[in-house]
């Protein structure tokens, strides 16, 4: 049972194909082929004469003498002493002194009471209303059908 999700699919291109196919293209062309159709002399076209290049001699290239480069000295140069830096002494920063601070004396605060919270009652939640009972129904007895063998 595979192709019972995609048989409308398979439908759709079966049509398709047989569509598209060639038959009637293919007789046609069967009955071009069998009938004979008449031979049509071709026209005799004189020959033309063919074009001939003339031959050119090869062009050379003339030879050029190699210039001469003259040697120059190669150029020489002095040596210098190494620079030598100058050392310079350590610079030495003046100690600051601690700017000394007076003590502040701690302000005392006054001692308030403590804030007494009242105590409140606990809410009662009131009791939800009874529902009144209903009878109880007998259960429905289905009768038995017939056993098979």
């Amino acid at each position: 049972m595979a192709f019972d999700r995609h048989s409308s699919f398979f439908l759709l291109l079966l049509i398709a194909l047989s569509s598209i196919s060639g038959n009637t293209h293919q007789a046609e062309a069967r009955r071009l082929l069998e009938s004979a159709l008449p031979e049509i002399p071709l026209p005799e076209i004189p020959g033309l004469p063919k074009p001939e290049l003339p031959t050119l001699p090869k062009p050379e290239l003339p030879t050029l003498p190699k210039p001469e480069l003259p040697t120059l000295p190669k150029p020489e140069l002095p040596v210098l002493p190494k620079p030598e830096l100058p050392t310079l002494p350590k610079p030495e920063l003046p100690k600051l002194e601690k700017a000394e601070i007076p003590e502040l004396p701690k302000p005392e605060l006054p001692e308030l009471p403590k804030p007494e919270i009242p105590e409140l009652p606990k809410p009662e939640l009131p009791k939800f209303p009874e529902l009144p009972k209903f009878p109880e129904l007998p259960k429905p007895i289905l009768p038995e059908g017939p056993k098979s063998p």
